[in-house]
């Protein structure tokens, strides 16, 4: 099983609009933002969280009651809420979105974008110890059917329990640090990560099934993304050098820099390495990486949809089965990946899953590399 989470970004801009993500809800594009991605066949959508940002569980909560099939991520920061009552707020969601919602867990890694919500002082050390922490408690609130007391570094609670509990609520979690694997070792149902090349995400997901395997526990993944497709591979190149352009021009006139960037957390620095080459593993393009100093999902698959689905398929192959794909024309991107790439996708996985469930004999077996364990995944 393969699963695509879309975007909704509150408004139909990118950075191709104004260098850097713009926070404005616009409820227009939110109710049209829905429409094509439930339609288009996306299973869940990421609502982001920044300081700066409109509110994600609300605008879930929104989401979900235009809705009928489709699940919601929402992005929430530890440390803001107090765990008991974040644990009761994304279970009353959970209920009422009749589990379509999962929480990505979002550590912080920039000192400058925490202290603007009042978190001064801290270090990034200390904020995974304390998002351990919080989701202890969090995960404890969910399950626990009678009052509990905590006291650890951050939270000291006494006679927790809440009368409401989640069906069905996955944890995400990011980063790469060895502080954020340790964490997402212990907690994450899904790792979350951006897009790098074959071998980089080989790695990643190797050490991340041995961070999860020394807690007793497996994980799935998901691999973020910006595919950019056309009718011809040329056609599509010559988009990915146009959206180039205009993050440029746009970072230029707003007085942002295209070079030089040293951004603060460890999974950014690890993108910009692969950024060193404009394009790597013939489909994968970091040029975008590379202006904004890879300021969250930014690299991207180029090519015709065909070319980019069996790119999406050869991730897949190394335990990838959650893609989070968004374009640089919110509305319109979602709306081709959904008629063009998810399908796709989707049947070449089911293609890939029937030839490795055929029975087959010893000589082809013994001839290359054993993908059967992907029968496991999802």
């Amino acid at each position: 099983m393969v699963n695509f989470i879309g975007y909704i970004g509150f408004n139909n801009r990118s950075e191709i609009h104004a260098g850097v993500r713009d926070r404005a809800l616009d409820i227009s594009y939110v109710q049209q933002a829905l429409q094509v991605q439930e339609e288009g066949g996306f299973d869940r959508v990421l609502i982001p969280f920044g300081s700066n940002s409109p509110e994600s569980q609300l605008v879930a909560a929104y989401g979900a009651a235009l809705t009928s099939q489709l699940g919601f991520l929402v992005a929430h920061r530890p440390g803001f809420t107090q765990p008991t009552l974040a644990a009761r707020q994304l279970a009353t969601l959970d209920q009422l979105s009749q589990g379509r919602v999962a929480v990505h867990i979002i550590t912080g890694g920039a000192d400058s974008e925490m202290a603007r919500d009042g978190d001064v002082g801290t270090t990034k050390a200390d904020r995974y110890i304390r998002s351990d922490e919080y989701l202890d408690i969090l995960k404890r609130e969910w399950s626990s059917a009678t009052p509990f007391d905590h006291d650890g570094r951050f939270y000291h609670i006494r006679q927790a329990q809440s009368s409401i509990h989640p069906q069905n609520l996955p944890v995400f979690f990011g980063g790469t640090s060895a502080e954020a694997l340790d964490v997402a070792g212990k907690h994450a149902d899904v790792y979350a990560t951006w897009g790098e090349t074959l071998e980089a995400t080989r790695e990643i997901v190797s050490r991340m099934r041995s961070s999860a395997a020394r807690h007793g526990r497996k994980i799935g993944f998901s691999l973020s993304l910006r595919p950019v497709i056309a009718d011809t591979e040329e056609a599509a190149w010559q988009r990915a050098e146009e959206i180039e352009n205009l993050v440029r021009a746009a970072r230029e006139q707003a007085g942002l820099p295209v070079t030089g960037h040293q951004p603060p957390n460890d999974g950014s620095r690890r993108l910009l390495e692969t950024a060193t080459s404009r394009r790597q593993d013939e489909r994968l393009w970091t040029g975008v990486a590379s202006l904004t100093g890879a300021a969250g999902n930014s690299t991207g698959l180029v090519g015709t949809p065909e070319q980019v689905a069996d790119a999406l398929v050869e991730y897949y192959k190394l335990g990838i089965d959650n893609f989070l794909i968004r374009g640089f024309e919110p509305l319109e991107d979602a709306r081709i990946y959904g008629r063009d790439l998810i399908p796709l996708v989707r049947e070449k996985v089911a293609a890939l899953r029937r030839n490795l469930s055929a029975p087959q004999d010893n000589k082809t077996r013994g001839g290359g590399t054993d993908l059967l364990p992907l029968l496991s995944l999802g």
